[in-house]
């Protein structure tokens, strides 16, 4: 089996600031499709920020990471069981699940292993929802700025499924009864500290601080300062890719 990747636990406390926020529209379209609200897993759930959204409308949320420093930054509700797992092998039962999330995060999985437990912890018809984002874009002169951050200071640091995302899944199997679903996009106001804590929260930013002991956002940020006053707050924009399907069982 594929190894577990724990690759934000070092900036786990960035990630619970400053991620991307994703939109009630996605979250309606998932109401949409499930049967029943009984139970829900949110499998990378991370901070438990789906985890948190599955929660007003299930009666019980099951919220995994291989990351404890993340769950120890994780929202805390009465209906939410966060417990450190991996994706591939867990201890729940068989037929548990009305819906399966997973956000940001199907990349690091062991696909064949990781689809077989949905399928046998899934109850007949479930959903099972995969997402993710790309790039955030903000303005012509910004965007170049952090395309080359990312692509050319970055590019050896990401890691090899950094692909699977910039391919938008489409290149990932699956097995289950695909929906037609709508584009949906993440849309913030965000202030100039957002935007560098959000920058300081990428693996790759992590990988290259490891690797050479300083800190590549400081070359951004003196940069982008250019076209960001400090006290500016600037619309920024997400485009949100699925894979969101049923779960049929013979």
């Amino acid at each position: 089996m594929k190894e577990s990747k724990d690759k934000f636990s070092t900036q786990a406390k960035q990630y619970q600031k400053f991620r991307p926020v994703y939109p009630e529209l996605l979250y309606s379209f998932l109401d949409s499709k499930v049967q029943k609200f009984e139970t829900a897993w949110d499998c990378g759930t991370g901070n438990g920020q789906v985890a948190t959204k599955l929660a007003e409308r299930f009666k019980k949320v099951y919220a995994t990471d291989i990351s404890e420093k993340q769950l120890d930054e994780a929202v805390s509700k009465e209906n939410i069981l966060y417990a450190v797992s991996r994706a591939e092998e867990t201890d729940f039962q068989d037929n548990q699940f009305d819906l399966i999330t997973t956000a940001q995060s199907v990349h690091w999985f062991d696909l064949d292993h990781f689809y077989k437990e949905v399928t046998r912890v899934a109850k007949p018809n479930a959903v099972i929802a995969l997402w993710g984002y790309n790039l955030l874009r903000i303005s012509g002169e910004i965007d170049k700025l952090i395309d080359d951050f990312y692509g050319k200071t970055l590019g050896d640091y990401w890691d090899y499924e950094r692909e699977i995302i910039e391919n938008e899944y489409k290149s990932l199997p699956f097995p289950f009864e695909e929906f037609e679903v709508p584009r949906f996009e993440i849309v913030a106001n965000w202030d100039y500290q957002q935007l560098l804590g959000y920058f300081n929260s990428w693996s790759a930013v992590q990988n290259y601080i490891e690797k050479n002991g300083k800190n590549p956002v400081d070359l951004l940020d003196k940069q982008i300062q250019a076209y960001w006053k400090p006290d500016e707050v600037k619309r920024i924009r997400f485009r949100i890719f699925t894979r969101i399907g049923k779960v049929e069982k013979g």
